[in-house]
């Protein structure tokens, strides 16, 4: 078979090359998917700390494994804060208490927790404030560290106000019915007025405004009595007794006097002046002007008990 005779020309030897393919400057799929993670905050965040810290922590966590270790390092973090809280400028030497009486002085020493000298750090500032704050006679202390190894106490004592009386005992109270502290007889404390009854100690600061009220008769006032936890009885010498309303003590009190500046009333023989109702005030005479009215009348006269004297039975 004769030869074929191809007859397409051939390049010539100094013709170009054929133009070489541009590559696409466009990124991979998986590399553009890489740098959108890294553009998000969390990712980066978890990238440059997370990781770091769970390999510390890994770290960490195995070394901590061994029980001789953990001791070790246990011991060392110990005599360390011991020797650093030890140290001469952490000393507290001495207390000072401003403001307290003795008494006070030395329940606030008592209640130190530790021995002087001591480590600041031994000493518990906010519970030693809870625990002397259990004393009744103390409103208020500030408690601090002060430079000089000084432990400072300025203390607010209560003033008392008031003693009250009830089935217990006798006590003082400041003017909102706190309890300063217990006394044995109203002689300890002669200077300061008395109130009586059960729930008195939580009207004391109306006690006290009854108190202001009688200045007219306080020489003669021997105290208030509370009754039913509800109203004040106001107690005079010579047995007598004004007994004032629920509502409006402090008026009615004040009419009292009123009345008695005008007419003389709480200088004869009454024995109560009943204000409960204030709309009818009603008067209760003693023994001896009763008897005057009574013979007036040609009755029987009365005896001290309030009865009939029995003479007076058989003359009748």
């Amino acid at each position: 078979m004769p030869d074929v005779i191809d007859h397409r020309p051939r390049p010539r030897a100094d013709a170009p090359s054929s133009p070489r393919i541009k590559r696409d400057p466009a990124p991979s799929r998986l590399k553009y998917r890489l740098e959108r993670m890294w553009l998000t905050p969390l990712y980066r965040r978890l990238l440059r700390v997370g990781v770091p810290a769970f390999l510390i922590a890994m770290t960490a966590g195995l070394w901590l494994s061994d029980e001789d270790r953990r001791a070790t390092l246990t011991g060392g973090v110990t005599a360390l804060i011991d020797k650093v809280q030890s140290r001469e400028e952490f000393q507290v030497r001495m207390m000072t208490v401003e403001g307290a009486s003795p008494v006070v002085d030395k329940a606030l020493r008592a209640m130190l927790p530790v021995d002087l000298p001591a480590s600041s750090f031994d000493i518990d500032l906010p519970a030693l404030r809870l625990q002397v704050m259990q004393l009744d006679a103390i409103e208020s202390i500030d408690l601090r560290v002060k430079p000089g190894g000084i432990l400072s106490a300025v203390v607010t004592e209560r003033e008392p106000a008031l003693l009250w009386r009830h089935a217990r005992g006798i006590e003082i109270l400041d003017e909102g019915g706190h309890r300063v502290a217990g006394v044995t007889s109203r002689e300890v404390r002669p200077d300061l007025p008395l109130i009586a009854g059960d729930g008195a100690d939580l009207a004391s600061a109306e006690a006290l405004e009854l108190i202001d009220a009688a200045g007219p008769i306080l020489p003669r006032l021997r105290g208030l009595v509370r009754r039913g936890e509800r109203r004040w009885d106001v107690v005079l010498n010579h047995g007598q007794r004004i007994m004032l309303p629920e509502d409006g003590a402090v008026i009615a009190l004040e009419a009292a006097i009123a009345l008695d500046r005008a007419q003389d009333m709480l200088g004869r023989d009454v024995t109560t002046v009943d204000l409960r109702d204030p709309s009818r005030p009603v008067l209760r005479l003693g023994i001896d002007a009763r008897n005057t009215i009574r013979q007036a009348r040609g009755k029987p006269l009365l005896g001290p008990d309030g009865n009939i004297l029995e003479d007076e039975k058989k003359g009748g």
